[in-house]
């Protein structure tokens, strides 16, 4: 029911992910929403953020910002980071995407989108195929309409942690079962041999 929502990835936050291990698996463009995702809402660029993005350009990848927020609010984020930037994006619509990957000179098959918000960022990236990160908020205290939104996406995220809780359990089972027919196999072999044994 709530799949066409479900992240690709979880993380605590946009500072675990691996990004060196995203470089070595292809992917060259990264784009990230600004508000609870790198700093908390309406901040400026932090420390943190700005070794983040020197780390990134050190590792090679293109990076964008892609917010619904106004010109003022990205570009005050963005005067000390200085990457791609799109403002008023309407996300989940796609086409701020498709824009930020041409800015980027990347495609689908090599760009990561890394954001907070389900209903938004993440369904707006799975909505094209693009992979994805669902990172936790920065802060909890949050407008009105996105504290509304919150509990809505707490259902869909129950539902994604129990599908996935499944699916690892089925994973479990299945590999058990390798290892018991496995184990079958070695035990028919050595009986087989001790068989052959006697004979000769």
């Amino acid at each position: 029911m709530f799949e066409k929502y479900f992240p690709d990835e979880t993380v605590t936050s946009t500072y675990d992910i691996d990004y060196e291990k995203l470089y070595d698996e292809g992917y060259r463009g990264l784009l990230f929403d600004i508000d609870n995702t790198l700093v908390k809402h309406g901040e400026m660029a932090d420390e943190r953020a700005k070794e983040l993005f020197l780390r990134l350009r050190r590792i090679g990848f293109e990076c964008c910002l892609i917010s619904n927020n106004k010109k003022r609010r990205v570009n005050m984020f963005n005067e000390d980071i200085g990457v791609h930037s799109i403002f008023n994006a309407h996300k989940p619509a796609a086409k701020g995407y498709y824009y930020a990957m041409e800015l980027m000179n990347t495609n689908l098959n090599n760009t990561v989108f890394i954001g907070d918000q389900l209903f938004t960022d993440i369904f707006g990236a799975k909505r094209i195929g693009m992979k994805n990160y669902l990172v936790s908020p920065i802060n909890k205290r949050e407008e009105i309409q996105i504290v509304i939104k919150r509990k809505l996406e707490n259902v869909v995220l129950s539902e994604y942690r129990a599908k996935r809780k499944a699916k690892k359990q089925q994973r479990e089972i299945q590999r058990e079962a390798r290892q018991q027919e496995k184990q079958e196999i070695r035990e028919w072999k050595k009986k087989r041999y001790h068989r052959l044994r006697r004979q000769w």
